[in-house]
């Protein structure tokens, strides 16, 4: 049996969503001292909307396939419903990741998490 399935293997040869959005109004940075692995996502949301996210991850290939997965997941959806992803969704949509990495699809849940936070921080600044 794989380590990895081809879904992981496909998000860490080819991840989507990388890069930075420059006039982002949401953005999260979190890391995992134990393993070194660190995601930072960035938001583009309008009208309570997720219109764009990148990311830019330095860690193993479940951490860069985990955060290419959960852009994927959110993209297109409100801010209420990108709240309510989970680690777990991360990990069954890229077909499992073994045990010892899933602390990878918890710091995709966690950064996103972290740039909602960012935007509603934001966002209540404004009214």
């Amino acid at each position: 049996m794989a380590l990895y399935s081809e879904k992981v293997m496909d998000h860490f040869r080819n991840p989507r969503n990388v890069g930075v959005i420059e006039d982002a109004n949401g953005i999260g940075e979190v890391g995992n001292a134990k393993c070194g692995d660190i995601m930072k996502m960035y938001l583009k949301i309008e009208d309570d909307v997720i219109q764009d996210v990148k990311f830019e991850t330095f860690g193993c290939g479940s951490a860069i396939a985990s955060s290419s997965m959960a852009t994927e997941l959110i993209k297109g959806q409100p801010v209420s419903e990108a709240m309510k992803l989970t680690n777990k969704a991360v990990a069954e949509a890229l077909d499992g990741l073994p045990d010892y990495k899933m602390h990878c699809s918890v710091l995709a849940e966690e950064a996103i998490r972290s740039a909602l936070e960012d935007y509603n921080s934001r966002k209540a600044q404004q009214t």
